[in-house]
């Protein structure tokens, strides 16, 4: 406890100078701490935009010839060889242990337009009677899509509340408009919560989303009913071999293994993986370079330990000459340049929870950039360990010297 007493004396009566010493360590731990918060935000966000689609497996055909990835290279779906999925063949494939549902889809984009009123770059997304079943999307007015609605072709659509804003200025006056989307009108007969309103991961910004029966948007826009299909799965653990059971069976139902091709998978869990990794190595990295600034600040304090060991050379032959041992003295040099870090740890620690707080806040301003950026419990400590680590491993030095020093000399010393 004498020695921490010590410590904290010396780098009280020289405030200034430990000041400066203590610079480089709290610019290293803030600007690391910081790089950690935005890197393990972005990962949050990335991966909470995808993990709600974990339990879904893609399936799509990939020609034999074809040793490409067909959900990379759409050419092995949508080729002159390919072979359209069929819904009807997918409720077979609910007989697999661990398939919930499965669903389809197709796609748009376009603008929506009201009167003299219009929204640009909507998503249209258009799915079968399942698909509404498995995304459970919240309808916030209205209602969603019936049986009947794609046994009659019905010209319907639910449009986000983002949209329903938009074009009409609050949710419930959207109800039962006529819109324009593409060359055909549509009733508005709900709208609903799209859960992705406000992200913008690609830095695209939509104008909104709507929905449609697969039916209809295959109509309109010319596109097969059956652009994407997908089974729902109960155990997302269990999503490669459930997904090479469907496959297979898929495969054998359609029959195209006689013409040499076969349906494959693509799920979201490997993704997930594979994003959680690739953020995990690049915030490592960059954080890595933004730390070098520590080293720096550890040489800063090794300097200036020799510096106060030169300085109180007589202190030290006085302390021996009295009965203190090596370890003493190594122990009191050692912890004096420990608190030195430490002291700047914690400050350059509160520097980066502060920064952290306005960059949040920044972000939140800005519906297209929103995402947490938070200092984690464990990057916290993390911070604090390392800066306890740099100054035992920059005041080694300094200190066995300090112990190092003969008394009769020390006391000579002028």
């Amino acid at each position: 406890m004498e020695n921490w007493k010590f410590a904290l004396t010396s780098i009280w009566s020289h405030k200034m100078r430990s000041f400066l010493t203590m610079l480089g360590i709290i610019i290293g731990v803030a600007a690391v701490v910081v790089i950690m918060a935005l890197g393990n935000g972005m990962k949050e966000q990335v991966i909470s935009s995808f993990s709600k689609d974990q339990q879904d497996i893609q399936l799509y055909y990939q020609p034999e010839e074809s040793e490409e990835d067909g959900f990379m290279f759409p050419g092995a779906f949508y080729g002159e060889d390919a072979t359209q999925i069929k819904e009807e063949w997918l409720p077979s494939l609910l007989e697999i242990d661990g398939v919930e549902n499965y669903y389809v889809t197709n796609g748009a984009n376009d603008t929506v337009s009201y009167g003299n009123k219009k929204a640009e770059s909507v998503n249209l997304i258009g799915g079968n009677l399942t698909y509404f079943d498995v995304k459970d999307y919240k309808v916030l007015a209205g209602r969603s899509f019936r049986a009947e609605d794609y046994q009659t072709y019905a010209s319907i659509i639910m449009v986000d509340q983002t949209l329903a804003e938009k074009l009409f200025g609050d949710m419930t006056s959207a109800l039962n408009q006529i819109v324009t989307v593409g060359s055909r009108s549509f009733l508005i007969i709900g709208v609903f919560e799209d859960p992705d309103a406000g992200t913008s991961i690609y830095g695209m910004k939509s104008g909104g989303s709507a929905l449609m029966t697969n039916v209809q948007l295959a109509a309109e826009f010319g596109t097969p009913e059956v652009g994407s299909a997908y089974i729902h799965i109960k155990d997302v653990k269990q999503a490669t071999n459930i997904g090479n059971l469907a496959a297979a069976k898929l495969t054998e139902i359609s029959g195209v293994a006689e013409k040499g091709g076969k349906f494959t998978t693509f799920d979201m869990s490997g993704l997930v993986e594979d994003i959680n990794s690739q953020f995990g190595i690049m915030t490592t990295i960059i954080g890595s370079i933004a730390g070098i600034s520590l080293l720096v600040g550890g040489i800063g304090v090794m300097n200036i330990m020799l510096v106060s060991v030169t300085e109180r050379t007589r202190e030290i032959g006085l302390r021996k000459a009295l009965g203190a041992t090596r370890f003493k003295i190594l122990n009191q040099f050692l912890i004096e340049a420990m608190v030195l870090t430490m002291i700047g740890g914690a400050i350059g620690l509160g520097i980066a929870f502060g920064l952290t707080k306005i960059l949040e806040g920044v972000f939140a301003a800005n519906p297209d950039m929103a995402m947490p950026v938070r200092v984690s419990l464990d990057v916290g400590l993390g911070a604090m360990l390392f800066s306890a680590f740099i100054g035992i491993l920059f005041g080694i030095l300094p200190a066995n010297k300090a112990s190092k020093l003969n008394p009769i000399e020390a006391l000579r010393y002028e």
